[in-house]
């Protein structure tokens, strides 16, 4: 039996200048459901008085407590330090976070959830699944971890193009 491996395989390319088309677009695709989902999410999330900017970094929270600066969470969320900072002074405000100082070094600060923002929080997973799977509606488990697959392949693609470029050692360089 003859295995080949599929990626190293070359393959036409998907996509041509000549024919590509925005409603044939992976990357609009992937917006208008990803807009979907963030839409639904926001509306049945709404009675919290909660926006994605909002309910996202509360559920960040309550998923990674520990250790969780302003820097960590605009990093893990991939959105701006500066704009993490003007939704942490609002869910300051809303009393559901507050910032401590690090006990071991007194320049770091460190987000936690307060016992209303807990609550708030906890609400939050039950409202993402049942969008989740309702867009999902009529997909097998196989077909999720296929396209899981897929997406994550996708990912990797992404990220190996960002990868720094290593020269070559010359050599004969001293």
């Amino acid at each position: 039996m003859n295995t080949i491996d599929s990626a190293a395989v070359p393959r036409p390319p998907i996509y041509t200048a000549e024919t590509y088309r925005p409603e044939r677009s992976l990357g609009l695709l992937m917006r208008q459901v990803l807009t979907s989902i963030l839409q639904e999410a926001d509306r049945r999330l709404d009675v919290l008085d909660l926006t994605h900017a909002q309910w996202l970094p509360l559920f960040q929270l309550l998923c990674r407590p520990e250790d969780t600066t302003a820097v960590t969470l605009a990093r893990d969320l991939q959105v701006d330090p500066a704009g993490v900072t003007r939704v942490l002074d609002r869910l300051e405000a809303k009393q559901l976070v507050r910032r401590e100082r690090s006990c071991t070094d007194r320049r770091v600060v460190n987000l936690a959830l307060t016992d209303t923002g807990r609550a708030v929080a906890e609400q939050v997973p039950p409202v993402l699944t049942e969008v989740l799977n309702q867009h999902l509606h009529g997909f097998s488990v196989e077909e999720f971890e296929q396209l899981m697959g897929l997406l994550r392949r996708l990912l990797a693609n992404g990220e190996a193009m960002r990868a720094p470029v290593v020269a070559p050692r010359d050599e004969g360089a001293a």
